[in-house]
């Protein structure tokens, strides 16, 4: 309570101190402003008289008599007119000569007869020359109404006394100004000559106008000579005890003053303070209400505890057992009895722990020797123990005993089996697969650690990779739902190809391993790899689906190819891939060959990047020449690559590598936008054929970048054939069929490329009409032998007749070749026979030759 007191004490000077800074700050805050405001307003004030005096000591006066006369005219009032119109507030320019006489007025031709030779600011500026402005506030001389009076002196050539130009503001102008200050009630605001004079003053005082105040304490005299002055003094207008602050103006003689009341500064203050004076009598108060009712509820909490204690520990989920240092049980829970299946008559406070024991082994919970048992838990009653044990029925019971201070024990018995079992299953989950329940990634990887270390031993091992092939292909036709039962299936025929001793584990996704144990013979290795694909081959029925599996086996001996884990996994990687790009379907060795295969690739891929960048490929066009006419009908755009260091590199080796990077979409994109820009130059009777690969297709924009082409290029759709391979179909031929329709409706026309190589092309032919079937070269080279591929080829032609498309003939290297395709139909050939592949440069050149020969 003595605490609330102080604190509230201290609490109340402190918001009385930052009640007064407060109101010193908002009173420093408005003398700023008003000091900026009236510096802005009497520079303007003070530019207006400069500008007259200067104006008026422009000329040449030889004494106050010249300069007298001349300044009394209409035309010297009409300047002064001019300049001071738009000043309502302000009173006009008068000019007064060296006796102080009204010479010329901005207000009014001809001028009164005003005299000022008994004022003190003209007296002043007559006296002093080095005096050139004075302020003084006076009464009317033709009304009791004063004025603040800004005169400045009016100098000859040789500094003699002219005269002076004066300016009036009534104090109520500035006092208006001074109201909108808003500084609350018992606030004053006034403006003061530095020589302590009052000129105008909110509230208005009229008796006080004119009084000078610079006599009084040092705080009083301070607000008179220093720039910046905020303190606390008692006021000389009415002696109450007043904040204030002052601040002198840069452009005039002038000074700001503000201030205000200690009370009304204080009075929220006070209203403050009566609030926690209420709040700190009422706490104290309370707090004496409160120590009564707890002293008085003590008494009923303690019988209330222990009746909670009581109930805390007969319903905690663990056995609870409490033993004093005599080997005496003090606390039993219900939970414990109820766990054993015991009776509280016997296992009761004063009980011993050989009799807690004795009545479990009657009883049944308990099996094993009790003077063992007993002796080895009273061994160590002195520090903590834990340990899990099985009962009879099967159930986990964690025991856990610790030491009390009193020299006895606490222990607690609780059931976990079903955490056990929850933590085996997840340490189950965390190294085995949950779709196949075969080993993971993880366990592989610690068993090859394993077997690694026992090469030392010699025992050899192997891996096998295994690599679902098309799997993707599964996914998107028939669903994931299809495709995990299909890696079921692949997950049991691996397992019934090996051994107990083996491991085969699921690597992720469609990627399997198989762990052979003690093993280096690659006979048996072959003959496990046979089986394996000869397993997988047979199709699998998944959900009513029957689906084939092929799959690509990369194998490693270890420690032939490799003595540890990341070495031997790095090279069945690549013995894998070794079997995909050799057809799939198969199974492939390690051999230290792959190692520098995988290297070349990888330079081929940083190389081909660089030359996009450099543009270093260029594009090569191969004539496609009418057979009826013998002209060239369309140029096929071929991609080349010219490397600096290697040469020549074939597009066969180098478009596998740009497939599977993807970068031949970038590619592509190239030779599409460049082909169709050249190919806008050609004669427009001349087609351009454009190559494109499965991969673009993918994509799902094809169309859109073939329109953008065109679009950028201005070629006509029409002139514009793009090849397609049975790659591209085979895939997903419905998702094909699509965009093959959006090429159509472009105006674009489409060719099968390679036609008799693949094994569903009718099919196609029936689904998409095509433009165009290339026949491949395969067919042409042997096509004038006796038992060639003549009735192949012809097959073929009239099979497109029929469908309305034309032909083309691939690899045209003689004039038999020619005539034999000629009399068969074919309508177009291409191949060296007419022009290999030529620069496009050099197309032009062809072009004009090949016609000038053929006219």
């Amino acid at each position: 309570m003595m605490a609330i007191a102080i604190g509230t004490g201290l609490a109340v000077e402190r918001f009385r101190q930052d009640a007064i800074e407060s109101g010193r700050e908002g009173l420093q805050s408005a003398v700023l402003l008003l000091a900026r405001h009236f510096d802005r307003q009497f520079e303007d004030f003070s530019v207006l008289q400069k500008s007259i005096v200067a104006e008026l000591e422009g000329h040449t006066f030889d004494s106050p008599d010249v300069f007298r006369s001349e300044m009394a005219t209409l035309a010297v009032h009409e300047v002064l007119r001019a300049k001071t119109s738009g000043l309502a507030d302000v009173a006009g320019a008068n000019v007064f000569d060296s006796n102080g006489v009204l010479i010329n007025s901005s207000q009014r031709w001809p001028v009164a007869d005003v005299r000022i030779s008994d004022r003190g600011y003209f007296n002043k500026l007559k006296k002093n020359p080095e005096l050139l402005e004075e302020v003084e506030v006076v009464a009317g001389r033709f009304s009791p109404a004063k004025a603040i009076v800004f005169a400045r002196r009016i100098s000859g050539p040789h500094g003699e006394f002219l005269g002076v130009v004066s300016r009036a503001i009534a104090p109520d102008v500035l006092e208006g100004f001074f109201a909108s200050a808003g500084l609350g009630p018992q606030a004053s605001v006034a403006m003061h000559h530095r020589d302590g004079q009052l000129l105008a003053r909110f509230p208005h005082a009229e008796a006080l106008i004119g009084e000078n105040f610079r006599k009084g304490p040092p705080e009083q005299q301070a607000v008179f000579e220093r720039q910046f002055v905020a303190t606390r003094l008692s006021s000389p207008v009415d002696g109450r005890d007043r904040l204030i602050a002052s601040r002198m103006l840069t452009s005039e003689p002038l000074v700001v003053v503000a201030t205000k009341t200690l009370d009304s500064t204080l009075a929220t203050w006070r209203s403050q303070t009566r609030f926690f004076i209420a709040v700190a009598a009422a706490s104290i108060l309370l707090i004496v209400i409160t120590l009564y009712l707890i002293f008085r509820l003590m008494t009923r909490r303690l019988s209330i505890e222990k009746q909670r204690l009581d109930t805390a520990i007969n319903n905690m989920t663990q056995g609870l057992l409490l033993f004093d240092a005599a080997k005496r049980l003090i606390v039993c829970n219900r939970r414990y009895i109820e766990m054993y299946g015991l009776s509280p008559d016997v296992v009761k406070p004063g009980c011993s722990f050989r009799d807690v024991i004795r009545h479990r082994q009657e009883t049944g919970s308990f099996t094993g020797d009790l003077d063992a048992y007993c002796n080895e838990v009273l061994h160590d009653i002195g520090r903590s123990k834990n340990a899990i044990v099985e009962t009879s029925d099967g159930r986990l019971i964690e025991i856990s005993n610790e030491p009390v201070a009193s020299g006895g024990w606490l222990a607690t018995h609780e059931d976990v089996t079903e955490r056990i079992r929850a933590e085996e299953q997840i340490a189950h989950l965390a190294h085995y697969d949950a779709l196949t329940d075969l080993p993971n990634r993880v366990l592989m990887r610690g068993h090859l650690e394993q077997r690694v270390a026992e090469l030392a031993q010699g025992k050899p091992f192997a891996i096998l990779y295994v690599d679902i092939d098309e799997f993707k292909g599964v996914n998107d036709s028939f669903g994931h739902e299809i495709g995990d039962e299909l890696l079921r299936h692949v997950a049991a025929r691996l397992r019934g190809c090996v051994g107990p001793q083996d491991l085969v584990a699921r690597l992720g996704g469609d990627e399997f391993a198989i762990v052979k144990a003690e093993t280096r013979d690659r006979g048996q290795l072959t003959t496990l790899a046979e089986q394996i694909l000869q397993s997988l081959r047979n199709p699998a029925q998944c959900k009513g689906q029957e689906i084939p599996i092929e799959a690509s086996i990369g194998i490693v001996v270890a420690p032939d190819d490799g003595r540890n884990v990341e070495e031997l996994l790095k090279n069945a990687d690549l013995a894998m891939y070794a079997a995909k790009s050799d057809g799939r379907r198969t199974y492939r060795f390690y051999v230290p060959e792959l190692d520098a295969r995988q290297k070349t690739r990888r330079q081929m891929e940083i190389d081909l990047r660089q030359a996009l960048a450099r543009e270093q490929l260029e594009i090569h066009y191969q004539p496609l020449v009418d057979l009826a006419t013998d002209t060239v009908a369309g140029c096929e755009a071929l991609l080349r690559w010219y490397h600096p260091e290697r040469g020549m590199i074939s597009p066969a080796d180098f478009i596998p590598v740009a497939e599977d990077t993807g970068l031949i979409n970038e590619i592509g994109d190239w030779v599409l936008k460049r082909a169709c820009a050249e190919a806008a130059g050609w004669p427009g009777h001349i087609r351009l054929a454009v190559n494109v690969s499965p991969v673009q297709f993918r994509t799902k924009t094809l169309a859109l970048r073939v329109a953008t082409a065109l679009r950028d290029s201005g070629l006509a759709p029409d002139r514009l054939e793009l090849e397609i391979t049975e790659a591209v179909l085979i895939r997903d031929d419905d998702e094909a069929l699509v965009i093959l329709h959006q090429l159509r409706a472009l105006g674009v026309r489409i060719a099968l490329d390679d036609f008799g190589t693949g094994y569903s092309s009718l099919s196609y032919l029936r689904r998409f009409p095509f433009d165009k079937i290339k026949i491949d070269r395969s067919f042409v080279s042997d096509i004038g032998d006796a038992e060639g591929s003549s009735m192949i080829v012809q097959a073929v032609v009239n099979m497109a007749s029929a469908c309305r498309m034309s032909t083309t003939a691939e690899g045209v290297e003689t004039e038999m070749q020619r005539e034999i395709l000629r009399g068969l139909g074919c309508s177009e050939m291409q191949g060296y026979l007419f022009s290999p592949a030529v620069p496009a440069s050099k197309l032009q050149q062809l072009l004009l030759s090949k016609a000038s020969d053929a006219a």
